[in-house]
């Protein structure tokens, strides 16, 4: 794993005695001596993980890490705190500024190579969200992304697996005004607990007498409910290698017992933060992919999902030699519905018009909004008796039933046409282009009827 690493501290033996453990272990290093120029690089430069002095001139190291984090184009890059300071108070402090790391001086290689490591796998995993919220949006990202949901401040859902029921009542005391902690015993039952319950961030001790907290913590990053909930290894004084392996394994972060109050629910808001971040990026990617595909008057499918998706079913019906057939609808007249009730009344009409259209189709058809008020509907395992049979069911639940614009009765008809699978050389065009041709017959012979052009 590879990744580029900025060094910031003023003195320079500092920042060579860092470089030089880093390089060794292959990631690139950049370096900066204030404030200002760490700050530069990272607006401009491709920065996956700050190593952040706190005692700088002018500017220190929390003022750097809050700026760093205020800036919806940086917040995202992982900031780790490194200072002589000891006391917890220091620690807390660089936590609460937005920091997601703290490690003291000196270094300690092992804590330093697996705090590195643990951020830059967490920070390509956000660098993938953003560049698919990114694409699949033409506002911009930063605007996107300092937007504040409004649950954000929640009390995050903890689970907290602990087989000693004296420290596990003591750490869940601690998290008690900041969290709805829930504390289980047995790993099994916390294992099947942990992937239904929706939990913000998972606390698993390594005290147990006979089962290894590693295998519990493999398998929660295995489940798919659970493989991007954050894990908080709790271990004992001397545990660096089970730290080591824990964090290879996808644990997110660990505190050594015995633990202290104001570190652990700095870490814990620190994990539910960044989770809640990443949450807001795959939802955003899920709405625009939605938003892309459906048809916001309507709620139906649009023409682009129609092109992506037809072709897919009219495969389908010809490698198992099935049935498919299709109609397209057209609303009679539908520029005299704007004339009279403006685009208000017509967008009523279209509205009313795609939920009668779909109360009368399967679930299974393909029911899309071809464009202005043409519709089509895609009907796998259909034959051109049973698709005419459902197109009269539909114009007639359309005429025999006035619609409401505003407070008016208005009579709407439709036109459909009809169109059927054929065997040899038929194509997604031939089928299109027949219904099409049979929709333009039914509107040039009095309209309000359904026309199949027979196979």
């Amino acid at each position: 794993m590879t990744a580029r690493i900025l060094v910031v501290d003023d003195i320079p033996a500092n920042v060579r005695l860092l470089e030089v453990r880093l390089l060794a272990e292959y990631f690139d290093v950049l370096t900066a001596s204030n404030g200002a120029d760490a700050l530069e690089m990272c607006e401009n430069g491709k920065i996956d993980v700050v190593l952040l002095d706190v005692m700088m001139p002018e500017m220190d190291g929390f003022e750097v890490c809050r700026r760093l984090k205020g800036d919806p184009a940086t917040a995202h890059i992982p900031v780790v705190m490194v200072t002589a300071l000891d006391q917890v108070v220091d620690r807390i402090r660089g936590l609460e500024a937005g920091a997601d790391d703290f490690l003291s001086k000196p270094v300690n290689d092992l804590q330093l190579m697996t705090r590195v490591r643990s951020l830059v796998r967490l920070k390509m995993l956000t660098d993938e969200l953003r560049l698919r919220a990114s694409t699949t949006r033409n506002i911009g990202i930063e605007e996107l992304l300092a937007r504040r949901e409004p649950e954000s401040e929640a009390k995050p859902k903890v689970l907290l697996i602990d087989e000693r029921p004296e420290t596990g009542r003591q750490v869940a005391e601690m998290l008690d005004h900041i969290a709805n902690v829930d504390l289980v015993a047995d790993p099994h039952v916390g294992f099947f607990q942990a992937a239904e319950g929706l939990y913000e961030c998972i606390l698993v001790s390594t005290g147990f007498r006979e089962f290894d907290p590693l295998r519990l913590c493999s398998q929660l990053r295995s489940l798919d409910r659970t493989r991007f909930v954050p894990i908080i290894l709790m271990v004992g004084a001397h545990e660096d290698d089970r730290i080591v392996r824990g964090l290879e394994l996808g644990i997110n972060d660990y505190l050594v017992r015995p633990v202290d109050r104001q570190e652990l629910v700095a870490r814990l808001r620190t994990q539910v933060r960044r989770k809640r971040y990443n949450d807001h990026l795959r939802l955003s990617v899920t709405q625009t992919i939605e938003m892309a595909v459906t048809d916001p008057l309507t709620g139906l499918h649009n023409r682009r999902y129609l092109d992506s998706h037809l072709q897919t079913l009219f495969e389908r019906a010809t490698s198992r030699r099935r049935p498919l057939s299709l109609m397209i609808t057209d609303i009679d007249r539908f520029k005299s519905v704007n004339d009279a009730f403006g685009h208000d009344g017509g967008d009523e009409v279209l509205r009313e018009f795609a939920r009668r259209l779909r109360k009368n189709v399967r679930g299974i058809d393909l029911a899309c909004r071809f464009g202005g008020e043409e519709f089509v509907v895609v009907m796998p395992d259909t034959d051109a008796s049973v698709a005419e049979a459902v197109a009269e069911r539909v114009r007639a639940e359309i005429a025999n039933k006035l619609f409401t614009v505003g407070n008016e009765a208005v009579a709407v008809t439709v036109s459909v046409g009809v169109s059927s699978l054929k065997g040899g050389l038929d194509s997604v065009t031939d089928l299109l282009k027949r219904a099409d041709v049979a929709l333009y017959e039914a509107k040039n012979s009095g309209r309000n009827k359904v026309v199949a052009k027979a196979a």
